[in-house]
């Protein structure tokens, strides 16, 4: 047997098959299949044999040969120890053929050798991050803005707290009517009653806030507001519009305090506000955790594309993209596409992407078989663990990932791309870069 080489990884070999082996086959599954085979006008198994043969011969000699062919070449594939990449083509041959056998050129492609370089020579930043006190503190007062209260300005809380005047402030729950015209011509969406909104949280525009500070409910004003060029409505984007504004309500925040009680509406039942600040710690340790890992395996990842030149088997790349499109077909129909199954997508808007992953997936998995990075099964009790803390029934979430495979493999998957972005940094120069907390969470 000869392995024939046609391109960096495309190969091609001779598989036979005899022909006495697959008509005996071809007679068998015919026979069975008259077995139980229905039709109208004969009882079941009392076909003609004649009439199987007419009607099933073609579609089941296909089938047998599918088997035989396929059996061989794997039979080959095997014991010239090939890593076969993709299915293989398939191609009658005749010249040089014994007349008692079957012959077929199968074309196919081998998987790369891949060569992991000395990765000490190559330079990595890998960011680090702590939690500290400034991060639990604008924490809480997150928490504490969603359990905001609102009361009339000029009246008292509950707890005798007032607000100071009766114009509105930045933080106020400001409740308006407004009208808006373009030339002197009403617009779609420029008029509403009874509109609420926070004053200063950036939902309205500029304008339309800064003509609303320092008024009191009851007052009015008159005002001009310029839409932007990009605004999503189109038909004012760019044009200038004169307002009416009216407010009708003025509401002044109270923020709860940092007390027993609001620790206990927190889940923390004896209320203890320390307790509740290490709670907040844990957690956001655990978010930091991953969002450091998640940016460092990404560090990782460039690095090993452009220190490890890899030659990319068609098959898995063509693979790769009919998932990548299958995905974005999905996301069009779930987002109300009709037809998004048809959708013309062209191959190279996924093609790079494809190729980046058929590229990182045969780095990473020679990285793992060389240096034993597999995920361990105490690594990924672990992991599943770690994400469970968070729950309120943390062993429910661990029976949920360990009932079904498919997500224990996803976990492990996770946790064998860690391994890996672990060793490189072990291996590679590495530079530690400190990174604030809020410029981490992606916060101004």
């Amino acid at each position: 047997m000869t392995v024939e080489t046609l391109d960096k990884l495309q190969r091609r070999v001779t598989v036979t098959v005899p022909k006495a082996i697959v008509q005996n086959e071809i007679n068998s599954r015919l026979k069975s299949l008259s077995r139980t085979l229905r039709l109208p006008g004969f009882r079941p198994g009392k076909v003609p044999m004649s009439m199987v043969t007419q009607r099933y011969a073609p579609s089941v000699e296909m089938e047998v040969l599918q088997d035989k062919i396929g059996n061989a070449f794997y039979d080959v594939a095997t014991s010239a120890r090939l890593r076969v990449a993709g299915a293989p083509e398939f191609t009658p041959r005749t010249e040089g053929v014994e007349a008692d056998v079957m012959a077929f050129d199968a074309v196919f492609e081998v998987y790369p050798d891949v060569q992991i370089p000395d990765l000490s020579t190559y330079s990595i930043e890998r960011v680090t991050a702590e939690v500290d006190e400034a991060a639990i503190d604008k924490t809480l007062d997150v928490l504490r803005k969603q359990r905001t209260e609102y009361f009339v300005r000029g009246q008292s809380a509950p707890n005798g707290q007032t607000s100071e005047g009766l114009e509105v402030q930045d933080g106020d729950r400001v409740t308006v009517d407004f009208e808006g015209r373009i030339d002197g011509t009403a617009f779609e969406g420029g008029k509403a009653e009874d509109f609420t909104f926070i004053q200063g949280e950036g939902r309205m525009l500029p304008e339309f806030e800064a003509a609303t500070k320092g008024l009191q409910a009851g007052q009015s004003k008159i005002f001009e507001l310029h839409f932007p060029e990009d605004y999503p409505g189109r038909a004012v984007a760019g044009k200038t519009a004169q307002f009416t504004l009216k407010v009708t309500q003025v509401e002044w925040p109270l923020l709860p305090a940092v007390d027993a009680d609001f620790a206990k509406a927190l889940g923390v039942e004896d209320g203890d506000v320390q307790r509740l600040r290490d709670d907040i710690r844990n957690n956001l340790s655990r978010e930091v955790k991953s969002r450091l890992m998640q940016r460092n395996k990404l560090a990782v990842m460039e690095l090993l594309q452009k220190a490890v030149p890899v030659d990319l088997p068609s098959a898995l790349v063509q693979n790769e993209i009919n998932e990548l499109m299958a995905g974005a077909r999905q996301d069009l129909a779930e987002r109300g596409m009709k037809d998004a199954d048809k959708a013309p997508l062209p191959v190279d808007l996924f093609k790079e992407q494809a190729e980046r992953r058929v590229r990182l997936g045969l780095i990473v998995s020679e990285l793992v078989k060389q240096h034993d990075l597999q995920a361990k099964p105490e690594q990924v009790r672990a992991y599943v663990e770690e994400i469970a803390a968070s729950y309120e029934q943390p062993q429910e979430l661990v029976r949920w990932y360990y009932a079904d495979q498919e997500r224990l493999a996803q976990a492990e998957a996770i946790v064998m791309e860690n391994n890996v972005t672990e060793f490189v940094f072990a291996q590679a120069q590495t530079t530690d870069k400190a990174l604030g907390f809020d410029e981490l969470m992606g916060k101004s």
